[in-house]
């Protein structure tokens, strides 16, 4: 099954995928919103329970809706190997036109997935919704961008904002306007085609947490896919209150986050990867300023993330990221 199967470039059949750990208030909520959709905007949902500690494991036991299936994982796969596991089973099981992705923290607005189903798909690999905190602000973490290394015009504009976001993420402007190309997106409202599937396959679970979602929009997008921000379908995020704080926490994330990072930073920006590390190392080096008190396991993980990340490698095991922390086996 391919994209724009349906007649007229219409949704077709769509299945979400939740992936959550440990946060069993923002599932409740996120599962209610889902399940509240009519089922012909929203054919089945699959909860991905990341090996969860929490009581969600025995609270989705005792729900009875036919819509909903748990697929139960006995080790925390992050957030990369969730969506990896849940993508492939309802591919496989439930046979969709469309998949929804998204965290237990990120949902639906009312009506939005009726507003995708209204929306002429046609010529849309995936689609990437307009994400907002829960009090109506833009979530910038889930702003959609172009790849600036493609796009000479956005290369200039971010060279121009001294390398800040404004530069090659779509503006405040673009969520009042009409659908837009973009080159990468975030799995907070990401609906992905059959078609895209059959061109990038699933995304790379090996990352655990961080940059899975711009690594895998962006190899949609190098394979000729076409990735469309549609402002009319809205979701929230309901982050909010980590907004502003610098520190990563727990520490363990510093690893992912940077090796990760260098990943989506060299499939990006190919032969100038290199010149940019000059740039892009002395920053990071810069927010050690934020872990005093800290400073040893900031550095250590810090050094490995930028060593893995060089080597593109994958296989170092949670429990040995965690020891590089200080923090044993917790998660």
């Amino acid at each position: 099954m391919t994209a724009g199967r349906e007649q007229g470039g219409g949704a077709g059949r769509l299945v979400a995928v939740v992936v959550t750990y440990n946060r069993l208030a923002m599932l409740q909520k996120t599962l209610a919103r889902l399940l509240e959709t009519p089922r012909e905007a929203l054919e089945a949902v699959l909860i991905v329970d990341n090996a969860c500690t929490d009581g969600t494991t025995e609270w989705l036991a005792r729900q009875d809706d036919p819509r909903l299936r748990v697929l139960r994982s006995e080790t925390n796969l992050g957030g990369a190997g969730g969506f990896e596991a849940g993508m492939r089973l309802v591919v496989g099981e439930m046979d969709p036109d469309w998949i929804v992705v998204m965290d237990d923290d990120g949902r639906p607005e009312p009506g939005a997935l009726a507003a995708f189903h209204a929306q002429d798909l046609a010529g849309w690999d995936a689609v990437a919704a307009a994400v907002y905190y829960p009090d109506g602000r833009i979530c910038d973490m889930n702003r959609p961008s172009r790849n600036p290394f493609w796009h000479a015009r956005v290369f200039l504009r971010t060279l121009g904002q001294a390398g800040g976001r404004d530069g090659f993420h779509i503006t405040p402007a673009a969520y009042e306007g009409a659908a837009r190309q973009v080159d990468i997106s975030s799995f907070v409202g990401l609906f992905v085609s059959r078609g895209a599937v059959a061109r990038v396959g699933y995304p790379d679970g090996r990352l655990f947490v961080y940059g899975e979602d711009g690594l895998y929009t962006l190899a949609l997008s190098q394979a000729g896919g076409r990735i469309g921000f549609l402002p009319q379908v809205r979701f929230e995020h309901d982050c909010s209150t980590f907004e502003g704080d610098r520190r990563f926490r727990p520490l363990w994330k510093i690893y992912y986050y940077h090796r990760n990072l260098l990943f989506l930073y060299r499939m990006a920006a190919g032969w100038m990867f290199w010149p940019l590390l000059l740039v892009v190392l002395p920053k990071w080096l810069l927010k050690a300023r934020h872990h005093r008190g800290e400073l040893r396991p900031f550095l250590r993980l810090l050094g490995l993330a930028v060593w893995h990340g060089l080597r593109r490698r994958t296989d170092m095991p949670h429990e040995r990221v965690l020891a590089a922390a200080g923090q044993g086996l917790r998660r």
